[in-house]
């Protein structure tokens, strides 16, 4: 396990009302390069730690950023970090999105609410790389319309990608669709045999899309997932994230669905 290594906040954006995205500059030697479904343990002074999914490209190659929400004492004292303010971060830790399983074919991104934060990277990479897929499509979920993350970025997407979004709760000025995301399945095409799909969100979104997919005719190895379980060391020495066989935050957060599917039908104690 090292130790923490200094970053700044150089930005810091207001998502929604409880979420921020803040980018990091290191104020000393940099962390290694991070890839795309990865995290860090990020620890605010003097609460404590939490890991944190890479949420974005930064403008740096040194640099990171993370979309955090506040939901306890730590991510609370993350989220209202100013420009300026120090944290401490330790990473590279996690396997990433497997890119490369896809080339040659379609590309389904699928978020349910914060969920959008760690797909954000792999979406940037993919756009970056257009000649390497046949066409990429990012469905949406979100509980209301206050709580869609980066809205000011679907513009740009939908120049190069077909992007649909969904709510479960709207309000009175959303026209959009309503409901579950995996409505959304029926309202953009796309071929399943040479599909790969990229799923992050609550569990429970999760195990429904991965099913649906794989009813369509998806192929399990080509369904990714990113998992959670509760992260205290980022090494897999405590022990806090087991699911099953696996440490998640050394054997995952990612995993394909036929590897996930049989964990996470195990009631847990």
């Amino acid at each position: 396990m090292s130790l923490p290594r200094i970053y700044e906040v150089v930005c810091r954006d207001q998502e929604t009302p409880d979420t921020a995205t803040l980018c990091l500059r290191p104020r000393e030697a940099a962390l290694p390069p991070f890839r795309p479904g990865q995290f860090a343990m990020v620890y605010a002074f003097p609460r404590g730690e939490v890991p944190l999914s890479l949420a974005g490209t930064p403008s740096s190659a040194a640099g990171l950023t993370h979309t955090v929400r506040a939901v306890g004492p730590v991510s609370r004292a993350l989220h209202d970090l100013r420009p300026g303010q120090q944290v401490g971060v330790r990473g590279p830790y996690g396997t990433p999105w497997d890119l490369t399983a896809a080339h040659g074919r379609e590309l389904l991104l699928i978020a349910g609410g914060l969920g959008l934060a760690p797909l954000r990277p792999l979406l940037q990479a993919a756009l970056a790389e257009p000649h390497h897929h046949t066409g990429i499509t990012l469905l949406i979920g979100a509980r209301t319309p206050a709580d869609l993350l980066y809205r000011h970025q679907y513009g740009s997407w939908r120049e190069r990608a077909r992007v649909a979004v969904t709510v479960d709760r709207p309000d009175e000025h959303w026209s959009g669709e309503v409901g579950v995301v995996t409505t959304l399945l029926d309202r953009v095409p796309f071929r399943p045999p040479r599909t790969t799909a990229y799923l992050c969100g609550p569990e429970v979104m999760m195990r429904a899309t991965a099913r649906e997919l794989a009813h369509r005719g998806v192929p399990t190895a080509h369904v990714f997932l990113s998992l959670e379980r509760t992260m205290r060391c980022g090494t897999g020495h405590c022990g806090q994230c087991q699911l099953g066989p696996l440490l998640l935050c050394r054997d995952g957060p990612v995993a394909t669905w036929d590897l996930a599917e049989p964990l996470l039908t195990v009631r847990e104690l």
